[in-house]
């Protein structure tokens, strides 16, 4: 052989040609009696020489690469020809000639491996002649016994003189290969991983090898410096040695590899899928298991790939999840990184320590909504409360600390009332043991938490119960008991719980809490007061007696909190409106401009809790605009009411809005006896022609006689109806009503029709609730007596009135009847309804 120093790569490919000729010829002349096998065997050859004569014409192949895969070639044909050429291949020729069939494929993928410089077709031809040789299979049944046990003495010699062959080929492939493996370029080095993973496929390779080389530590150490691709075949070819011996495991131990190894978890998908199975499978050693939970980052990404859609990294996540969660640390990781199932399973059958460990970091996470949900549907809660009811002093206060981080969420605090929780926590509150004292303040915010679940009313005398408690516990503790009693009397299936609380002396048992108490607790009395003063109104004044009124009365101009003033205000708007006594309490402590001064500041992107102060507001405006003291509307007026009440028609709530239309409408109810008409002799200076009003026919104006046309209500009336909000259309609808009196119903349905209202109230007819509905028939029967209004909207107002008449409420048919008469559709003395 020339010296591959001296020798160029079209020598070498015409050396081999050469003697792949001397092969072909001993095959076809050979007088073997097995001439068919053999003749299959010279059509290899033959396919061969062109694809070699190709190779020789390509000036650009790489020398080295090509001579290192042709001296694999040039072995398989030392074989084939001293097997061809044996005097005694007779004794086992079929065997032999596929092996050789075979082993020639294989080489023949190495010279494959190393021509990048061959054109493409050119790969395809000698790429489908490996395969073809590689899968040559030949019958070998034929064989007699006879046939293997002649001449076996020089079978033996054969035999011994291919293995020392073959062993000597490996032997060079091997250290060739672990030299690039180790010092060879980027590309010599990603050759390097394919002819170890072919021969690691092909069993070429021992486990002694592997040792011997430090196979293991080489692909280590290449890890961090290699590229992508290079990355992910060293990491396949890990694993596939750890199939082959499980002790390779033990060499891949060292944290500076697994350190990079966890870096792969957050590349891209193959090599993160390879990466983390491969962690998995190291698992099963101790020191992996142990070092792995303390590479920073791993955890979290195990739980990210865990919940991923890449199924099979999902598993091997899993798996190696569970087998880190035998280290308590490690587990608590997890549930930071919201994997939460290792830690319930610590809940449910740790030791006493490791259960108070997980409850206590249970009580300090920022749980979100949805991992509160996932704890709760895991079934955090039942081994929590266990540990409440039969563990010890600390195991109770981690257990209650944990589950009060988990009540705020409704569905928990369903599994609360469920788990009988109630009634220990009730029994807490109670206890005097000093010991205990520590648990009541968990115990009360729990409470106040399972109180929003109506369910909670099943329990009978709770309300009663917390509320003895009351004066014998801290501030803390009370406000968490006043949360809680006022999520039991803002059910609204708790009319009668309101009602026996206040049978009980509820509210004087809290007015003392208005003066004494802290600022919480004053927020919490006031919230728990105006749900109380919901119903049964009537004796609210004499429960809280005119002084504490004045009290309630002057939290709205000295408090901070919104949420104070608006159930300070609440209460007031609840108290009778016909009570005289409260109206001056209010007036004597100059309310009302405080209350127009928080309106006039409110905006539409107001909070919740702005929102409702505006609607206790206007609930209480009713009883200053009350029609029956003309003087207070006037005073009511000159303050700025109506301002803020068209401010409310805009931007309030539904509520809001059918609270102020109600007091428009008491307003406008007094506005034609308060006119000036134009044969008045009162006027000390002629009346300015803008005064005049074409609806109440005399000289109006908004501070005097407290007109909606003149403040311009109407049209705001009416855009209310034409929302979609129906909660204020009989409010809506009183007002404009009063346009409509006998004295002056055609200016009024004249101008309601000018603001486009005819529209808005025949679309109440159509969505509106019945008393709207009833309101709305008795104003467009009004409307309908004008001729030329009845013509323009008879067509629209029809088809809703027939539909009515048909599916509506019975007791609107005979109004119903009087308006389709006056259309002209029924007859007006007719008895069908």
């Amino acid at each position: 052989m020339m010296d591959a120093e001296t020798e160029t790569s079209s020598e070498i490919v015409s050396e081999r040609r050469s003697s792949l000729d001397d092969v072909a010829s001993v095959a076809k002349y050979s007088e073997s009696s097995i001439g068919e096998a053999f003749t299959e065997f010279t059509q290899f050859m033959e396919k061969l020489s062109p694809l070699l004569d190709e190779l020789k014409a390509n000036k650009r192949l790489d020398k080295d690469a090509i001579y290192k895969a042709i001296e694999s070639l040039e072995t398989e044909f030392y074989r084939a020809k001293h097997l061809l050429s044996s005097v005694n291949v007779q004794s086992s020729p079929l065997k032999h000639i596929e092996d050789v069939t075979q082993n020639l494929g294989r080489s023949l993928g190495l010279v494959l491996f190393a021509s990048h410089e061959v054109s493409m077709a050119n790969k395809e031809k000698i790429e489908a002649l490996r395969m073809e040789m590689m899968n040559n299979r030949l019958d070998l049944s034929s064989e007699r016994e006879s046939e293997f046990a002649r001449d076996v003495s020089t079978d033996q010699d054969l035999e011994s003189e291919e293995e020392i062959l073959e062993e000597d080929r490996i032997t060079l492939d091997i250290k060739d290969v672990v030299f690039q493996l180790s010092c060879g370029s980027e590309e010599e080095f990603k050759r390097a991983l394919v002819d170890l993973d072919a021969l690691l496929r092909e069993n070429m390779i021992t486990d002694q090898t592997v040792d011997e080389e430090g196979i293991i530590s080489i692909l280590c150490n290449r890890l961090n410096s290699s590229k992508s691709n290079n990355r992910l075949a060293i990491i396949q070819i890990l694993r596939c040695l750890n199939r082959k011996n499980d002790k390779n495991k033990e060499k891949m131990e060292e944290v500076e590899f697994l350190s990079l190894l966890v870096k792969s978890l957050a590349r891209d998908a193959e090599e993160r899928r390879e990466a983390v199975a491969l962690l998995s499978n190291l698992s099963d050693v101790a020191a992996v298991r142990r070092r792995i939970g303390r590479i920073q980052g791993c955890i979290v990404m195990l739980v990210s790939i865990f919940n991923g859609e890449d199924q099979e990294a999902s598993d091997d996540a899993g798996r190696l999840l569970n087998a880190l969660s035998n280290n308590t640390q490690n587990v608590l990781n997890m549930a930071e990184a919201g994997c939460f199932k290792p830690l319930i399973q610590y809940l449910r059958e740790g030791s006493d320590m490791s259960k108070i460990l997980m409850a206590t970091t249970l009580s300090r996470m920022e749980l979100s909504d949805q991992s509160k949900a996932s704890l709760g549907e895991y079934g955090a809660i039942e081994p929590l409360v266990n540990m409440f009811n039969r563990g010890n002093l600390e195991a109770k206060l981690s257990a209650l600390s944990a589950l009060q981080n988990l009540s705020s969420l409704k569905e928990n605090i369903q599994r609360l009332v469920s788990s009988g929780i109630v009634v220990p926590l009730l029994q807490l509150l109670f206890s005097v043991t000093s010991v205990l004292m520590t648990l009541r303040e968990p115990a009360s915010a729990i409470l106040a938490m399972i109180a929003q679940s109506e369910s909670i009313l099943v329990k009978s005398n709770v309300a009663q119960q917390m509320l003895s408690l009351l004066n014998l516990c801290s501030p803390v503790i009370q406000c968490h008991l006043l949360h809680a009693l006022n999520s039991i009397a803002a059910h609204t299936s708790a009319v009668k719980v309101r009602r026996k609380m206040k049978e009980n002396g509820a509210i004087q048992l809290l007015l003392p809490f208005l003066v004494d108490g802290n600022s919480k607790s004053r927020t919490a009395v006031l919230h728990l007061i105006y749900t109380l003063s919901m119903d049964d109104q009537q004796d609210l004044t004499q429960q809280l007696g005119e002084m504490n009124i004045g009290k309630i009365a002057s939290i709205i101009s000295s408090s901070t909190s919104e949420s104070e003033k608006a159930a300070a205000v609440g209460i007031l708007s609840n108290l009778p409106v016909s009570d005289r006594k409260v109206t001056d309490i209010l007036r004597n402590a100059n309310t009302l401009p405080t209350l127009v001064s928080i309106l006039s500041s409110l905006t539409a992107t107001s909070t919740p809790t702005a929102m409702w102060l505006a609607e206790s507001i206007a609930g209480l405006l009713i009883r200053y605009t009350i029609p029956s003291d003309k003087k207070l509307q006037l005073f009511s007026v000159n303050e700025g009411v109506i301002s803020v009440l068209l401010k409310l028609l805009l931007n309030g709530s539904a509520m809001a809005k059918s609270r102020a239309a109600t007091c428009l409408a008491q307003l406008s109810q007094n506005s034609l006896s308060l006119k000036k008409s134009r044969k008045s002799s009162w006027f000390c200076s002629p009346p300015s022609v803008d005064g005049f009003c074409e609806v109440h026919d005399g000289y109006c104006s908004v501070k005097s006689t407290f007109c909606l046309i003149k403040a311009d209500a109407v049209s705001h009336l009416i855009r209310v109806l034409q929302g979609t909000e129906r909660e204020a259309d009989e409010a809506v609808l009183s007002s404009l009503e009063t346009l409509l009196q006998d004295d002056i119903w055609e200016n009024g349905s004249n101008h309601i029709a000018k603001c486009s209202g005819i529209p808005a109230i025949i679309k109440v007819l159509e969505c509106g609730s019945i008393k709207a509905q009833e309101k709305a028939l008795w104003i467009l029967e009004r409307i309908f007596r004008i001729e030329s209004l009845r013509i323009q909207h008879s067509e629209s107002a029809q088809v809703v009135l027939i539909d009515l008449a048909q599916n509506g409420d019975p007791k609107l048919k005979p109004a119903i009847a009087k308006l389709l008469a006056q259309l002209e559709l029924l007859q007006v003395q007719s008895s069908y309804f």
